[in-house]
């Protein structure tokens, strides 16, 4: 499973979870875990899925947090500084 994607769907519970709480199916949530070759989104979670994550996780109590969703910003901004 691709990162950060799998981070976030462990958080959030799994694959069932996820797709219960963005309304989309199991099939369309384990592709965001596939390679782009695969037909996945590799690792990332689509954008207009993020808010919606992050407002279950919250009213769910789960340790979800915005940088789980873009791991490696801050590795790459302490590189540029």
């Amino acid at each position: 499973m691709l990162e950060p994607a799998h981070t976030i769907i462990h958080i959030c519970g799994g694959i069932k979870a996820v797709a219960e709480m963005t309304g989309r199916s199991e099939i369309r949530v384990r592709r965001w875990t596939y390679p782009k070759e695969k037909g996945g989104t590799g690792g990332l979670i689509p954008s207009d899925v993020q808010q919606y994550l992050m407002r279950e996780a919250v009213r769910r109590n789960l340790p979800l947090r915005p940088e789980h969703f873009f791991p490696n910003v801050s590795e790459d901004l302490e590189t540029a500084i």
